[in-house]
């Protein structure tokens, strides 16, 4: 089968509904699942061709100014081929990736375990019903682990940063064990200054230089420096070397088995469009053949191809679109923290948008219901500081009022020495806004218990904000303690208010089962029950919230299909 050890941007032309490409396996989407796969099977020798919808984005080509930051969203029909892609049901958002290296493009670098007590019991509807143990996964675990290089954050930034040393502080105050999770980030040398540059082994798919962590809080809007140990870096680099052919830009639209066995595989190819403009007609689609089919586009994206094409599939498990979750992810802040200076009460500078966006975690062991969760502190940019300080109008019209008031008097009377140089400061906002506040960022036990159909073509979710408010209430309470252990108020997200929240996390909708009654894909290889040689390899093979930050089981359970899949295939 065909194999190239390139990343490309468009395939070879093909004609009607014929092609003469084929592959022993097509991998769709680029993130923790298919990265994986990818690297796995083609160091086995296997023919892989992925396929990733968004572009490559190197280091330095992730936006910073507002016009860029317009055009970084998702949606081609109307010109965008960003990054961001914002999903909107009733109750609840979604936020995901498109580009090559997936979520890891735009998470926050934390890679924990799923803790091995929450791999247990809870009944069939539980969130911890799962049909894989810890020890089935830890040697998985540990070869993602390998590859990607966690770190926990270095000690001599700790007590030099600002939101680090408040969320130890008000951990410690409530009574919690804070800890330092792994980041997949490469950080300067004890001795070194950040910004040095990374010394590779091998060069990266993209060939531009790396450098070490510069601690300015643009995780989540994409590392311009290359910190991130991002899957563009690591897992796809070596998979390119190893010859699976990467494609950008390619978006599967359809699929179906071939008699005889394998796959045909629709596929539009982005590559022609012109960014910036509506498309005006349908794209051409291009044909491949499969005979290994690897889906790994998300919760969202892999549940949704799988009921857009359905009818291809008829004995597929009634379980597809079932134990859908957010995996408890919820946003507040603690604002306005403020600190006893020479006994009065002072404004206490948090800074979030000094370090990386995540550095500490703390885990909260809820009564015996399946409500256990984490706790992280969060970060921004600077320019997202700037962008709240001149969110507050009122403030700002004031001052500007004072400011004129100034310089008018100083031009009616002359007097030279009366200057406005305070009253400008006090444009830039009262500091407490963005220096003062800290995001916090929970995750955890939320039941599963959202749908994924399809309606009028498009994807749903039914989730009830009732049924997981009880979960998101104790999460709540305890981010209220830390904001006032900080000195702090505690402010929800707005979306709160109008009953929804947004996740990071979309997890479910193609849960594992051992058999077609229980899930829709094989615990072992992701293959999905009734229809040999479709796989499943993401975040929606999850039956449940894994509780912790989910990227490093997503990648681990890959490894562990991967193993499956090579087993089947007969290779080593």
């Amino acid at each position: 089968m065909r194999s190239a050890a390139s990343v490309v941007d468009s395939a070879a032309t093909t004609t009607g509904n014929h092609t003469d490409e084929s592959f022993d396996a097509v991998i769709v989407g680029s993130g923790f699942g298919g990265s994986v796969m990818a690297y796995r099977l083609a160091k086995a020798g296997l023919g892989v061709c992925l396929l990733e919808r968004g572009k490559k984005w190197p280091p330095g080509s992730f936006p910073r100014t507002p016009l860029a930051l317009k055009r970084a969203m998702w949606d081609p029909s109307d010109g965008l081929h960003g990054f961001f892609d914002v999903w909107s049901f009733k109750h609840i958002g979604a936020l995901v990736s498109s580009g090559l290296g997936g979520g890891s493009l735009i998470y926050a670098n934390v890679l924990l375990r799923k803790e091995e007590d929450w791999f247990a019991g809870a009944g069939p509807n539980g969130p911890h019903s799962w049909p894989v143990t810890y020890a089935d996964l830890v040697p998985h675990y540990e070869a993602v682990e390998a590859v990607i290089q966690p770190t926990e954050y270095p000690g001599e930034y700790r007590k030099t940063t600002p939101k680090t040393v408040a969320f130890a502080e008000a951990a410690k105050a409530q009574g919690l064990e804070a800890f330092y999770p792994h980041l997949a980030v490469t950080f300067a040398r004890p001795g070194e200054a950040p910004g040095e540059r990374i010394e590779e082994d091998e060069p990266n798919l993209h060939g531009v230089p790396r450098h070490t962590c510069r601690l300015v809080g643009e995780c989540d809007v994409g590392c311009n420096f290359g910190s991130k140990n991002s899957l563009d870096f690591n897992y796809l680099s070596a998979a390119s070397r190893l010859g699976a052919e990467l494609r950008c830009r390619h978006e599967v639209k359809a699929f179906e088995p071939v008699p005889g066995g394998g796959f045909r595989v629709e596929v539009v190819d982005h590559s022609t469009a012109e960014e910036g403009r509506k498309r005006t007609s349908a794209p051409e689609r291009k044909v491949l053949f499969a005979r290994r089919l690897i889906l790994s586009a998300g919760s969202l994206g892999s549940t949704y191809l799988l009921l857009a094409n359905r009818s291809a599939f008829p004995g597929i498990s009634r379980r597809l679109g079932t134990r859908f979750s957010g995996n408890g992810d919820l946003l507040t802040f603690a604002s306005r923290c403020t600190q006893i200076v020479d006994g009065k009460r002072a404004l206490r500078e948090i800074e979030p948008s000094l370090g990386p966006v995540i550095t500490m975690a703390a885990r909260i062991t809820a009564p015996a219901d399946g409500g256990d969760f984490y706790l992280e502190d969060g970060g921004y940019p600077a320019f997202a500081g700037w962008i709240q300080e001149m969110l507050d109008v009122p403030h700002i019209a004031w001052t500007a009022r004072r400011a004129v008031a100034k310089l008018a008097w100083k031009r009616l009377t002359g007097n030279a020495e009366r200057n406005v140089g305070a009253e400008l400061a006090e444009l830039v906002g009262d500091r407490e806004l963005a220096a003062g506040t800290l995001p916090l960022l929970g995750m955890g036990h939320e039941l599963p218990q959202g749908t994924m159909r399809l309606r009028g073509g498009l994807l749903d979710i039914e989730w009830s904000f009732d049924v997981a408010k009880p979960y998101f209430d104790r999460v709540r309470g305890e981010m209220s303690k830390l904001a006032v252990a900080m000195g702090g108020e505690f402010k929800d997200d707005i979306l709160w208010h109008l009953n929804q929240v947004i996740t990071a996390h979309p997890l479910g909708g193609c849960p594992m089962g051992a058999t077609a009654a229980e899930g829709v894909v094989d615990p072992h290889t992701g293959e999905v029950h009734n229809y040999p040689g479709l796989h499943v390899a993401d975040g929606s093979v999850l039956p449940g919230p894994i509780g912790a930050n989910p990227s490093l089981t997503i990648a681990a359970l890959a490894d562990r299909f991967a193993d499956g899949i090579l087993r089947l295939e007969g290779r080593p």
